[in-house]
């Protein structure tokens, strides 16, 4: 899943993919952002963390970057294509 900063119906899609995961009803994929500083300042994932609230597992699937070649990279690498 990439997604870019926006508004509720972003957080709405992006929360609702990480849920399907973390509650096993859809394999796991990776979940890029684009726009760290947009994703960290909007929500705290490491205090989520910190928190026990999320696991690392939970973290570990979500992939930030700034550019549509830094996305591509990341998929790239998760499904092993040359």
């Amino acid at each position: 899943m990439l997604a870019y900063p926006g508004g509720f119906g972003s957080f709405d899609e992006l929360f609702e993919a990480l849920t399907l995961m973390q509650t096993k009803k859809v394999d796991r994929f990776p979940i890029i952002l684009v726009g760290r500083d947009f994703w960290c300042e909007t929500i705290n994932f490491q205090n989520m963390l910190d928190q026990g609230v999320i696991d690392q597992a939970d973290l570990d699937l979500i992939h930030f970057v700034e550019t549509a070649p830094e996305a591509w990279e990341v998929i790239r690498n998760r499904y092993q294509l040359g």
